[in-house]
């Protein structure tokens, strides 16, 4: 076998190959170190490449392989690392200049557990500014480019690991999502992200917090998870991710299966739109077409929120606590002008977040409250359903806007920006909608592609599972591949 004839296989395809012996890990590696070198440029995915010391892993994959030793389910496949993680001897700089020369001497969790299933880490791949946009783009490495159209966004904070993945220069990534950091990349660029049940997977050495500090664990919306070309890959990936950090060793964790074992198994909810934020038509015609093939297919569906569920109650609610979690960055001389803002009452997203940074304790537990009940509203909804499909986002992959508000107390840097669409601007904020049904109350939930627009644009559809039965929504993301189609490369690469 070619190693071009894996060019945009699953992880699980390229490993199986490499035990089989139908191709050497360092013939992979090799050959995906041509088409990095190759098709890059034109979306400046991998921005940090650790070329050398990939070869160097995969040459010692293959003697191990020689030997009958054979690490774990990724044993030789190449694989790439958002440059929010840290990784031993690698610059790690989530995308922040302060973290230019940053190189980290242990690695975070994830990255040891990914090579310790036989993982080779070819390099880093892009992120905005510390993570905090649902573009990417920094001043250390420029712009990443969406394979399916340059002129826009592949998403972010996790879009260099989307587009890499789009585009055929990895075979697996590993990503973080607090504001659909996973889901809205995979989305944009047509391929399966995971968001897993939140603390399941541990985020020791994720930057932000900055490097150095506390680990910041348990979180109360952060989660780190698996991008791929297949859904296989995101189980086993999971399996490979999940469980306790070291320093919480005490309890194990082990990942139920689905609850199904073919289509007509499962009882599916939806919601394809919602008056708080509708739908883009383009977008929804194809989500649309997805849930008739699983109709058609014998899927058991019904229309409608839970019952219980407010979705602008909800949404309010993960705003909240979205801003109050990063209310740690506002100076300590700047606090008296936040509470000023905050007495406003104007309803705007400045006044909104100076309210959830300098709200007394009291208003945090309330929101936790709330979050708690929302979980327990899903939970009961899964009692009598397996699965919940929704947009990721309202629209599909934007053109790149890199305009910024001007500094000032609790005001962010993305504000002022709108989202064109054919019914007019809508605001920048309205991305974080779909999303945050999952991120409020811990669910885990699965990007999972279904088709492209008329303008050959990719839309994924995001699959909402119970609570820590992540294999749930996965196996779903798998089956409806084989009715609405999964992946699928775009032109030029």
């Amino acid at each position: 076998m070619a190693a071009s004839e894996l060019d945009f296989a699953s992880a699980l395809a390229a490993a199986r190959a490499i035990r089989r012996g139908d191709v050497s890990s360092v013939e992979l590696t090799t050959h995906l170190l041509g088409r990095i070198q190759q098709f890059d440029p034109k979306i400046n995915a991998i921005v940090t490449l650790t070329a050398e010391a990939a070869l160097e892993r995969a040459g010692a994959a293959d003697e191990a392989r020689a030997r009958g030793e054979w690490w774990g389910p990724f044993h030789g496949v190449p694989c790439t690392i958002k440059d929010s993680f840290e990784t031993a001897g690698v610059r790690t700089t989530a995308g922040a200049p302060s973290f230019a020369n940053h190189v980290p001497e242990a690695d975070a969790g994830v990255v040891a557990r990914l090579r310790a299933a036989g993982a080779v880490i070819l390099g880093k791949t892009n992120a905005p500014l510390l993570a905090s946009d649902v573009q990417s783009y920094n001043d250390i490495f420029g712009t990443t480019d969406n394979p399916w159209d340059p002129s826009r966004t592949p998403g972010g904070s996790s879009g260099g690991e989307a587009a890499a993945l789009a585009a055929g220069l990895s075979y697996l990534g590993v990503g973080s999502d607090i504001g659909g950091s996973i889901r809205t990349p995979a989305h944009f660029c047509g391929v399966y992200g995971h968001k897993p049940t939140l603390n399941v997977v541990p985020l020791r050495g994720h930057i932000p917090p900055p490097p150095g500090g506390p680990p910041g664990y348990p979180q109360d919306l952060a989660v780190a998870g698996p991008m791929a070309r297949a859904a296989g890959d995101l189980r086993v990936a999971l399996e490979v991710l999940g469980g306790p950090d070291d320093e919480a060793g005490a309890y194990r964790w082990a990942l139920p299966p689905a609850r199904g074992s073919r289509l007509s198994d499962y009882r599916i909810g939806f919601v394809l739109d919602d008056p708080f934020c509708p739908v883009s038509s383009d977008v929804g015609e194809v989500l649309g077409k997805a849930v008739e093939a699983l109709r058609q297919a014998g899927a058991n569906l019904g229309e409608g929120w839970p019952k219980g569920v407010v979705s602008a109650e909800q949404f309010a609610t993960y705003a909240y606590l979205l801003a109050a979690t990063f209310a740690y960055l506002l100076p300590d001389d700047q606090v008296e002008q936040a509470r000023q803002l905050a007495m406003r009452q104007d309803g705007s997203i400045q006044t909104r977040r100076a309210q959830a940074w300098t709200a007394p304790h009291k208003s945090f537990q309330s929101a936790t409250l709330r979050r708690m009940a929302a979980r327990a509203i899903w939970q009961e909804y899964f009692r009598t359903h397996d699965a919940f499909l929704m947009p990721t986002a309202f629209v599909t992959a934007f053109p790149h806007d890199h305009s910024e508000a001007p500094p000032g107390p609790a005001v962010g840097r993305l504000d002022d920006r709108v989202i064109a669409t054919a019914k007019g601007p809508r605001p920048y904020g309205h991305m974080f909608f779909w999303i945050s049904f999952a991120t409020l109350t811990g669910l885990p939930a699965t990007t999972a592609p279904v088709g492209l627009t008329r303008d050959g644009l990719p839309v994924g559809i995001q699959i909402i599972g119970p609570y820590l039965e992540d294999a749930t929504p996965i196996d779903l993301a798998s089956r409806l591949a084989d009715v609405a189609g999964g992946f699928r490369a775009p032109k030029g690469f």
